[in-house]
């Protein structure tokens, strides 16, 4: 039996559904960190400035950080739904042979087969 190329059209509606819930899960939280961001912001305006400005700011940036990896991962989950589109996802972008259903599941926005990714992490050492 030849090596399958590419999911199925069924197999690819799956990822598909999965990929759609967590992205709806993701603009949650970015939105939540958003408004985060918003309220501190309003609040740094009338509160007075004293002894707590540091932990307001170091809080401040981890939300800036939280948002900022929160809008990555939404474009990779974006992303990841043009490939469903294209028929071209869930092929490792270097090996060209399919990533394990498993992989996908657990990180449905990869590009890397698991052993392309350790490659590629080994090599970077």
């Amino acid at each position: 039996m030849a090596e399958k190329t590419r999911y199925s059209d069924e197999e690819l509606a799956e990822f598909r559904e999965l990929i759609t819930q967590k992205l709806e899960v993701a603009k949650e939280d970015l939105d939540f960190y958003k408004t985060q961001l918003i309220e501190r912001a309003d609040n740094s305006d009338t509160k007075p400035k004293g002894l707590d400005d540091g932990g307001a700011t170091s809080e401040t940036e981890r939300l800036a950080n939280l948002a900022s990896r929160q809008e990555k991962y939404i474009k990779h989950l974006e992303n990841a739904l043009i490939r469903i589109k294209n028929k071209i996802y869930g092929v490792c972008r270097v090996t060209k042979k399919l990533i394990s259903k498993e992989r996908l599941r657990a990180v449905p926005h990869a590009t890397l087969s698991i052993h392309a990714k350790m490659a590629q992490a080994s090599s970077r050492r």
